[in-house]
């Protein structure tokens, strides 16, 4: 029986100790078991346009680079406002619905708050 508790990352049940630490045998994690679980595994995600500026969600952005739209026969024109933005992990971290595209998936690099 394994008296190491489950990886707070991935809840894995088989754990290890080394030097203090333990370790997750699945995803690789370490963590120090005196800390709570809550601070080890709780990091704030921070999303930031293209100029460094904080996103939050229903922010104003604009496009600042020509997109290509997979499916589409046109491109979203650098210069585009897009309202009420709504954030999401991922690789395309801003979900959003834009006039004469319908509901797509941005990616914070490309755009800038306005």
């Amino acid at each position: 029986m394994n008296s190491t508790p489950p990886c707070p990352k991935c809840k894995y049940e088989y754990t290890f100790e080394d030097r203090g630490m333990v370790v997750c045998t699945e995803c690789g994690h370490e963590w120090n078991p005196q800390e709570t679980p809550a601070a080890a595994t709780e990091e704030a995600r921070v999303w930031k346009d293209a100029h460094g500026a904080v996103l939050n969600h229903g922010d104003t952005v604009m496009v600042i680079k020509d997109l290509k739209v997979k499916g589409a026969t046109s491109v979203l024109k650098a210069g585009t406002k897009v309202k009420n933005i709504r954030l999401a992990d991922g690789d395309h971290d801003i979900d959003c619905k834009i006039e004469g595209f319908g509901a797509m998936g941005l990616k914070s690099e490309f755009v800038k708050k306005v």
